[in-house]
């Protein structure tokens, strides 16, 4: 999992979020992607620059089948942000977080934070959030470190995908996992 968007987090209900971005005017609005929403999400990956990039067929996939565990954040009509993840079959208690980006326009508004907000919030039965971040991502790591701290959790890192794990040279990605947060 990597992340395009380096603000911290505090948390804050999504529906009503009071924080108007770019002209100050425009609300900014969190709500469950729909599949008409996919192919601005994977605009957002593409321009992100930092995420690794899924087909566009996958970005469609989680808007429509995974809606209830992913959000997207927009400023009027435009989509600037989302976060994509699921409930791990085995163990629905667990939230995989899979990307989280935010459009350059929407940054430095903690909303990489308020959209983790929306999911867990919304599904009190999610007791524990794990992602997968390169070591060197210092923007993601400084996300749930500062998110995992504004819900009085704790965070651990333990092995993940090892570097040997992938056919294309990507470098490994340790497993972060955020658990006994207030929901």
């Amino acid at each position: 999992m990597t992340i395009s968007d380096g603000t911290s987090t505090t948390p804050t209900n999504p529906a009503t979020a009071d924080a108007a971005a770019g002209d100050g005017a425009t609300p900014l609005t969190i709500r469950p992607p729909t599949v008409d929403d996919g192919g601005a999400m994977w605009r957002v990956a593409r321009d992100s620059g930092s995420l690794d990039l899924n087909s566009s067929y996958s970005y469609l996939l989680l808007a429509d089948h995974f809606s209830a565990t992913c959000r997207i954040a927009l400023l009027g009509d435009d989509v600037v942000g989302f976060v994509t993840g699921y409930r791990l079959p085995a163990d629905p208690s667990r939230y995989f977080l899979w990307q989280v980006a935010v459009d350059e326009r929407a940054r430095g508004r903690r909303l990489a934070g308020r959209l983790i907000d929306a999911v867990i919030d919304e599904q009190p039965e999610i007791t524990s959030l794990v992602t997968t971040v390169t070591e060197d991502n210092a923007a993601s790591r400084r996300v749930f470190r500062r998110w995992s701290e504004d819900r009085d959790a704790t965070l651990t890192e333990v092995s993940g995908f090892e570097a040997h794990h992938f056919p294309d040279g990507h470098e490994a990605e340790p497993l972060l996992v955020i658990e006994g947060f207030r929901n």
